[in-house]
């Protein structure tokens, strides 16, 4: 059991080092927002032991998976560590929360009984920095995910633009709406909140404030008329983008390919050298 006397959770389990494997340290904690215990797998760059003010990227999962979904289906820590020894990113931490497993998907947003949004904003970060001292609690952080956890990623990184440095999307859940093409609970039962539906109407909100913002979307994806109308409506309201297609459908094999943008796209942030203009490419 792990002493967590300085960690802002009642309980928090961190795995034993002499038995990490990969890079992936994995955290258990009991999370207030939840009322329940909720897992986080970590990406701890070799070699990053000793430094400080790491960049912190949360990635979120889509319907149906939980915390070691990016690491398991995508080796999205392997595509990290090869591109920090190439030298196109600097050492970033990646962390990779569950959802909360709600029914097929909590939508990253705020339930009557259980603050799913919480769990990511505030306490996921929380919970790294402790088991991860080379992460400052007010660092650089920055968000992406994929289908219902890329509208977690659009909305909250839009919403939250003081916490976050980038938002990156990858075949993206735009609207609340939407989670019914994948979920068999009724929308009903997640009492969401009108403000908390649409990505469009969180990003017109913060617009002044606004991170760089990223997402791509495959052509054969069922999500991708929603994402082209995105597209149009940030066009037509100014609100500086970048957006990508490519030919493939709503699959892993496509995640694993262009997670890889997205950590390019949070390094020329990083490197305050990221283009603000709205681009689109087929």
């Amino acid at each position: 059991m792990t002493d967590a006397a300085m960690s802002p959770f009642r309980t928090i389990e961190i795995s034993d080092p002499r038995f990490e494997q990969d890079d992936l340290r994995q955290v258990t904690v009991k999370s207030a927002s939840l009322g329940a215990r909720a897992d986080i797998t970590i990406f701890v760059p070799p070699g990053s032991e000793n430094r400080r003010d790491v960049p912190l990227v949360l990635l979120l999962h889509g319907v149906y998976g939980s915390h070691w979904a990016w690491t398991q289906k995508a080796g999205v820590h392997r595509i990290a560590r090869r591109l920090t020894e190439s030298g196109d990113i600097e050492p970033m931490v990646l962390a990779m929360p569950s959802d909360g497993l709600w029914g097929d998907g909590s939508s990253y947003i705020a339930h009557p009984q259980q603050d799913f949004e919480a769990w990511i904003v505030r306490e996921v970060p929380a919970a790294v920095s402790f088991a991860a001292p080379q992460i400052e609690p007010d660092g650089r952080v920055f968000i992406a995910g994929l289908s219902m956890g890329g509208f977690g990623a659009l909305r909250l990184g839009a919403k939250y633009p003081h916490r976050f440095r980038g938002i990156s999307g990858h075949s993206s859940i735009t609207h609340f709406d939407q989670m019914r093409q994948f979920v068999e609970e009724d929308l009903s039962r997640y009492e969401a909140a009108p403000e908390d539906k649409s990505v469009l109407e969180t990003v017109l909100r913060h617009r002044a404030e606004l991170p760089p913002l990223r997402f791509d979307c495959g052509t054969d994806d069922p999500l991708i008329e929603h994402n082209r109308e995105l597209h149009r409506q940030l066009m037509a309201e100014g609100v500086p983008h970048h957006y990508e297609e490519f030919s493939v459908g709503h699959e892993w094999p496509y995640w694993e390919e262009h997670i890889a943008d997205s950590l390019l796209f949070f390094q020329r942030i990083a490197a305050a050298t990221v283009p603000f203009n709205s681009t689109r490419t087929a």
